[in-house]
């Protein structure tokens, strides 16, 4: 590379000499050639005026001899030419043969009173002459010299520019090679240096020398390069300690590159996988559970969060894995175990189901004692009395049937009906449905539709969701605007709505509402009855079977309006596909 270099700046440099001296070479040849022949021309002029001069006084009959004398002594031909063209005497042959001047130019010129020269080849002894014409007694004087005497020193001096030029290039070419030969060197200290950083080296330096732009650039690099290892450093330390806090986890972490392909796995993971898990396989050979892969799948294509559950990659354990994207393309995984938390779950499900079921037949029969007392009770105050026994037998029949009716969804026990089904149809028969309660708070229910996107719901399970809501709005929302139930599209999903013009919930609430018997007060029912907490904790966990979302919007003092989401028919085609 060196070498290469050092030929391209040599050769360059040397164009550019070139460049810079071949125009004034042939500028100086010019010059040259132009003042040798003004030089000849004056000496011409001066010869011809003392000839002219000399020749005043002598006889006509003794001008060939005087011309051949004066063209001896000046070292050029003379000719001497009457007013009428006529040669009178020529030094270098007989004017008696020679033919008439006057169309000659320099003779012209000069029979005109002037001075002129012009260069030609003779007609008469076939020699090229420089000519210069004097005017003389009414006629004119002519000297000529013959070319080849200027050609001769002319090409002297052509000979003494071209040496001259090449001993000037010569030493440009000396000096560009030193020149070059020191920029290339400094240029391939910057090459090694270049390649010692890119093979890790960041302690290697370029050695800065002088003030020229490559000293500069040199520091510059040098600069570049202490930066690059104390962030390098910080990186390595950064990377550590995340290494060292990822091994710590409880969790296992891994790390999948944007081609399906294992990046790294903290300590956990290698202990769960074992001998299976080898750096840079693909996941699909170590990780053979679909509802994950898929869930890993679909955060490198969509580039956000997901969720899933793995079951069949460990037998007998449950681990939620929480997928999220990484800056660079891939994707993260994080597997908490959640056997502990699943098998408590599910004993306190079965206890609340087991207890709810023992507490129905007895509640039943306290329900069925107290009517009788109250029909057979004759006073007053035991008719009061048992009729409060009665309402919170009945209260507690109630919240016994929620909490079966929650048990058997939260279990997965109620397996869903799912018809394909227009958002009308779910709410047509609601008025209906509800008119038992709604008579009973004295409220009225209006039905508003706008969605035409058709889902897939199980009718008996959606509109229980409603029923819930619709009795939530009548306990807590009471108005006299009364409460509105409609739906409307929205994107890829069908949006259904229950709208109270109530007090309100206050912000704090909202995230809270759909847990098990979470109560914001009794004053906002408006009486001391209440229901039993659990009718949105069940609506929340019937939507998300359905793979929706359900979520409440409210203003204090401005009503409430509880939303629940449902995949349009074409979104959950689409995701089937």
């Amino acid at each position: 590379m060196r070498n290469r270099l050092f030929l391209k700046l040599f050769g360059a440099f040397l164009l550019l000499g070139v460049t810079a001296t071949l125009p004034v070479d042939l500028a100086a040849r010019w010059i040259w050639k132009r003042s040798l022949a003004r030089e000849v021309e004056q000496g011409l002029t001066q010869k011809a005026k003392l000839i002219a001069a000399l020749a005043e006084r002598v006889a006509a009959r003794d001008l060939q001899a005087f011309a051949r004398q004066q063209s001896a002594i000046a070292g050029a031909r003379v000719t001497i030419i009457a007013s009428d063209g006529r040669v009178l005497a020529d030094s270098e042959h007989d004017p008696a043969t020679m033919e008439n001047h006057a169309a000659r130019p320099e003779v012209a010129a000069a029979l005109r009173g002037g001075k002129a020269s012009s260069t030609r080849q003779s007609a008469t002894i076939g020699v090229r002459y420089f000519y210069l014409a004097i005017p003389f007694r009414g006629g004119a004087l002519r000297l000529a010299t013959p070319m080849a005497e200027l050609q001769t020193a002319l090409q002297l001096a052509t000979r003494s520019v071209i040496l001259i030029s090449l001993l000037s290039l010569a030493l440009a070419a000396l000096l560009a090679g030193l020149y070059t030969r020191g920029v290339t060197a400094r240029i391939e200290e910057v090459k090694t240096f270049a390649e010692q950083v890119a093979s890790g080296n960041l302690s290697a330096r370029v050695e800065e020398r002088g003030g020229d732009e490559l000293a500069q650039m040199a520091t510059a690099l040098n600069l570049t390069a202490r930066r690059l290892e104390e962030n390098f450093r910080q990186l390595q330390y950064s990377r550590d300690q995340l290494d060292s806090v990822l091994n710590s986890m409880q969790e296992s972490v891994l790390a999948v590159s944007s081609d399906r392909r294992i990046a790294w796995a903290n300590e956990r993971m290698s202990k769960l996988l074992g001998e299976g898990l080898k750096m840079g396989n693909a996941l699909v050979e170590t990780v053979r559970d679909p509802e994950i892969l898929r869930s890993i799948q679909t955060v490198l294509e969509t580039r956000t969060a997901a969720t899933g559950r793995s079951q069949l990659l460990f037998p007998g354990r449950t681990f939620q894995v929480n997928v999220a994207p990484l800056p660079e393309g891939g994707a993260v995984a994080v597997w908490l175990e959640i056997t502990a938390i699943e098998q408590m779950e599910k004993t306190r499900r079965d206890f609340i189901a087991n207890v709810s079921h023992e507490l129905r037949t007895p509640l039943t029969s306290v329900q069925g004692y107290a009517e009788t007392l109250a029909e057979m009770a004759s006073d007053a105050e035991q008719r009061e009395l048992i009729e409060v026994v009665r309402k919170n037998a009945a209260r507690m029949a109630g919240l016994t049937e929620d909490l079966l009716a929650l048990a058997r969804v939260e279990s997965g026990e109620d397996k869903l009906d799912l018809q394909t089904m227009e958002p009308v149809e779910l709410l047509k028969d609601l008025p209906e449905s509800a008119a038992a309660l709604l008579k009973a708070q004295g409220q009225r229910l209006e039905i508003e539709n706008a969605a035409h996107q058709p889902v897939k719901a199980d009718a008996d399970k959606i509109r229980q969701v409603f029923l819930n809501l619709i009795e939530n709005a009548c306990r807590y929302g009471k108005s006299a605007q009364g409460i509105t139930a409609g739906s409307f599209d929205e994107g890829r999903e069908v949006y259904f709505y229950v709208r109270d013009h109530g007090p309100g919930i206050a912000s704090e609430h909202l995230p809270r509402i759909f847990e098990r018997f979470y109560r914001i007060d009794r004053a906002r029912a408006g009486s001391a009855e209440t229901g039993t907490g659990l009718g949105l904790a069940i609506a929340k966990h019937v939507v998300i079977k359905h793979g929706g979302r359900i979520w409440a919007e409210s203003e204090l003092n401005a009503g409430s309006t509880f939303y629940f989401s449902l995949p349009a028919l074409a979104a959950v085609g689409t995701s089937a596909s």
